[in-house]
């Protein structure tokens, strides 16, 4: 027996050291993160069967090894070494792709796909003999669908090849007949997932602090040079990324846009983790949310206004539930262009790197409708809402016991964590008194822009708003609103008026200190010594408004720039403005 072989509940052994020794095994082979996030969809499928006992391992066999273990520890089943698991029968065996040693396996082999059916074209496996390189090139075949990966000597590789429409065994009998037999139609767990959270949408979109009136602005990348992360090259050019980034925070006015990024688990953990959020910190301190490569993505989708993505999975399922596209990358030549995707690259418009972002993903939004992809949404599953029945039925029907009672269901998609709005790059804000009865004031603010914002015209004063912890301390300096974000009792920066009288006292030129203390309300201290409260009131439901409480002080501090009554704004509160959305904000004067 090798060093660090399972013992429980499979091995030589077992049988002594088991409590259940009777159940059927399933094992579940992981190739990389992605893959395992597929399985993951599935392994509810299982639950709850004490006839089942389910394990895991891993080929060893991609490129993209980094996090699979953590990934498996959390999952909770027994690992099993891959030498172990090649030497163990199973009744069923369940891989969400092609790679490695499958066919030493012993059992039952069901394929998945781990994106939206098989779209991309990937290089041959590795042989390991090399022939000489005769100077004509053909087109990769496409991954899944090729004998390349299909056949094992002739014969195929699986028991079952689960396809989600029939789109895909078209392709497939025309690409690798042979296989043709063990194809299986039973639809798109993944898909059924989102289709089952759309309508939480709201939920969602509260949840990563989008509030009335503002958009929300996905990127997606899937992994490789040509996609919208990478550098190149690709059908799309060069590098459009360096510029993408800031030019989203610098164009779109902070308060009327939100913007999140979706990337590739292969992005995460080919380049790791820390190296992704070092390459993304500017952005993420003028307010992108790095979604986490497991849980959440598709949460931000359903929620999104726009995706501005490319060729991968995740912006074909956002056209498949009616969300405008800005396509920001789409190298063709990687995609079969029988494909679904390469379907919707011809369809969807292009971002053009030269012109207006707001202007681009206005009027992509504006003048989208929900039907637009339907012909490509269509192809994205033959059987919507129904794959867990589909695929447990297949499940069992290898494994060889009857289905257990009750209908197969998949996980629900959990609400995400609350992701509040904090900036701590400099913050430009544009500001106009637009009216007296109540106090109106009309604000825009851009995070971390280049120059002076655009749209300034007569009568609109600009300041500077800067958090305490911006990593320049020299902008602090110059910053006439100076912001901290925490509790009202945090010991160690409160309470807010200790808080304001310290800001004050050390920066002189600072004319306002603003602590955020939830998601609709502040505290201000102004260089007159006012200490006041801002509180904006709730939607029609009763719930917070999610408009930074920042953009509330800088519009007070406006309106005292203005020379403007601060009583007249106690005794009616204020109206703060950010593009179509109007906040009521009481303004109270604490002790």
């Amino acid at each position: 027996m090798g060093d660090g072989w399972v013992r429980v509940p499979v091995g030589r052994d077992a049988a002594r050291w088991v409590t259940r020794g009777g159940s059927r095994s399933v094992l579940f082979v992981v190739h990389n993160v992605t893959s395992a996030t597929r399985l993951l969809d599935v392994l509810p499928l299982l639950s709850g069967d004490l006839r089942v006992q389910t394990l895991v391992t891993c080929t060893g066999s991609s490129p993209f090894l980094a996090g699979v273990p953590e990934l498996m520890e959390r999952a909770g089943l027994p690992v099993l070494p891959w030498e172990q698991a090649k030497a163990t029968p199973f009744d069923l065996v369940v891989s969400a792709s092609y790679g490695g040693e499958l066919e030493a396996l012993q059992g039952d082999l069901a394929v998945l796909s781990h994106g939206v059916g098989y779209n991309k074209r990937l290089a041959t496996p590795d042989t390991g003999h090399r022939t000489p390189d005769t100077g004509h090139r053909t087109p990769a075949p496409v991954f899944g669908l090729s004998p390349d990966w299909l056949l094992h000597q002739g014969r195929p590789l699986a028991a079952a090849t689960v396809l989600s429409h029939p789109e895909q065994l078209d392709r497939l009998r025309a690409a690798c007949p042979e296989a043709a037999g063990t194809a299986v139609l039973a639809g798109d767990p993944c898909f059924d997932r989102i289709l089952a959270a759309l309508p939480y949408r709201e939920r969602f979109r509260r949840a990563l602090g989008v509030g009335d009136g503002q958009r929300l602005v996905v990127v997606n990348s899937t992994w490789a040079p040509g996609s919208l992360f990478g550098d190149g090259p690709g059908d799309d050019g060069g590098d459009l990324l360096p510029s993408l980034l800031p030019r989203l925070a610098s164009e779109l006015p902070a308060d009327e846009y939100r913007t999140a990024a979706v990337l590739h688990p292969n992005i995460w953990h080919g380049h790791g983790p820390g190296q992704v959020r070092a390459w993304l910190d500017r952005a993420r301190r003028a307010g992108l949310v790095l979604i986490p490569p497991l849980e959440g993505w598709r949460q931000a989708l359903i929620a999104a206004d726009c995706v501005l993505g490319d060729h991968g999975s995740v912006t074909f399922y956002a056209a498949a539930i009616g969300t405008p596209l800005l396509l920001g990358a789409f190298p063709g030549s990687a995609l079969d262009p029988g494909s679904p995707v390469a379907a919707l690259g011809r369809a969807a418009p292009r971002l053009r790197p030269y012109e207006g972002l707001r202007a681009q993903i206005d009027r992509v939004v504006d003048s989208h409708t929900p039907d637009r992809y339907s012909e490509q949404a269509a192809q994205v599953s033959s059987a919507p809402g129904r794959s867990a029945g589909l695929l447990r039925r297949v499940f069992y029907e290898l494994i060889g016991i009857p289905e257990p009672p009750g209908p197969a269901l998949l996980d629900r998609l959990p609400l995400p964590a609350w992701e509040p709005v904090e900036r701590t790059a400099p913050v430009r804000v544009l500001a106009l008194p637009a009216g007296a009865a109540p106090p109106e004031i009309a604000v825009v603010r851009y995070a971390d822009a280049g120059g002076e914002p655009e749209g300034a015209g007569p009568g609109w004063e600009a300041h500077t708003a800067v958090h305490e912890d911006t990593p320049d301390p020299g902008r602090l300096r110059i910053a006439d609103v100076i912001l901290r974000y925490a509790a009202a009792d945090d010991p160690r920066v409160g309470p807010p008026a200790a808080w304001g009288a310290e800001v004050l006292a050390r920066h002189p030129a600072c004319a306002l200190a603003a602590y955020v203390t939830g998601p609709d309300r502040c505290t201000v201290r102004t260089r007159g010594g006012d200490l006041l409260r801002l509180t904006a009131a709730p939607d029609g439901a009763g719930r917070a408004d999610l408009c930074d409480p920042a953009a509330y002080a800088s519009a007070l501090y406006a309106w005292l720039g203005a020379g403007k009554s601060l009583d007249e704004a106690t005794a009616a509160g204020i109206v703060v403005s950010t593009g179509a959305a109007r906040h009521r904000v009481a303004v109270e004067r604490e002790a």
